[in-house]
């Protein structure tokens, strides 16, 4: 094994928190079926299915009152593609990947599909290479301000979904999204999302590494404003 994967596998493993004493499981977790016929799709499976059995059994820890409904709210809100692609960038696991030629020039390192699916595959990984209180202690510490957040009975619904049920349920037309500017490079753009609703005279800016979340930040702007102003 290279000295540069080498260097590469411990880098991670400390921003993992995990020290693997099979690195092969590691890279396998890394390696997009673009760069490789063995790569981490097996392992997502596993690791899609651990994570959703450790937050569900963490959920049910914490909120011992909520209703199985609240419950399963918050695990979809948690395990969502978008969540674990973000968890997954906070992390730096981008960086990592190995990717093929096209998926690397088309900016695949940033892309939410191969990040989050890059995220569970590292779990499955990390349960393979130890037990399931290794991978619950893992994912308890790269939740822990999400799970901290959560509130039983309200509404688990992301900030563009609320806005346009608010619009709607006083008869207004819905916010356009229009993108401002994109800036960073290829690999690592950085959009700036403008949502604007003209009845209400409300013109806001979100930024953000994913044109979806940028969305969702310019959307969450907007219930400020309205908040704030007591219109709408």
């Amino acid at each position: 094994m290279s000295s540069g994967w080498e260097e590469k596998a411990e880098r991670l493993s400390r921003k993992l928190g995990h020290t693997f004493a099979d690195v092969k499981l590691l890279r396998s977790a890394i390696t997009h079926r673009s760069s490789s016929t063995t790569n981490n799709e097996r392992l997502e499976f596993l690791g899609d299915s651990i994570l959703n059995f450790i937050i569900a059994a963490e959920l049910y820890a914490r909120f011992p009152r909520a209703r199985e409904g609240d419950l399963t709210r918050m695990r979809a809100v948690l395990v969502k593609g978008e969540t674990v692609a973000e968890i997954s960038r906070e992390l730096g696991l981008g960086e990592y990947l190995s990717l093929g030629a096209g998926e690397q020039r088309s900016g695949g390192h940033q892309r939410e599909s191969i990040l989050s699916d890059a995220l569970e595959a590292v779990i499955g990984a990390l349960y393979l290479d130890s037990n399931v209180e290794v991978c619950r202690d893992r994912i308890i510490a790269w939740y822990e301000s999400r799970l901290n957040a959560l509130v039983p009975g309200s509404s688990q619904k992301d900030a563009k979904t609320r806005l346009q049920e608010h619009l709607q349920s006083r008869h207004l037309p819905l916010p356009e999204y229009c993108i401002m500017e994109t800036m960073g490079n290829a690999h690592s753009p950085i959009f700036k999302i403008k949502c604007i609703i003209a009845a209400l005279h409300i013109s806001v800016e979100g930024v953000a590494n994913s044109r979806k979340k940028a969305e969702q930040n310019a959307a969450e702007a907007a219930l400020k404003g309205i908040k704030n102003d007591g219109i709408g």
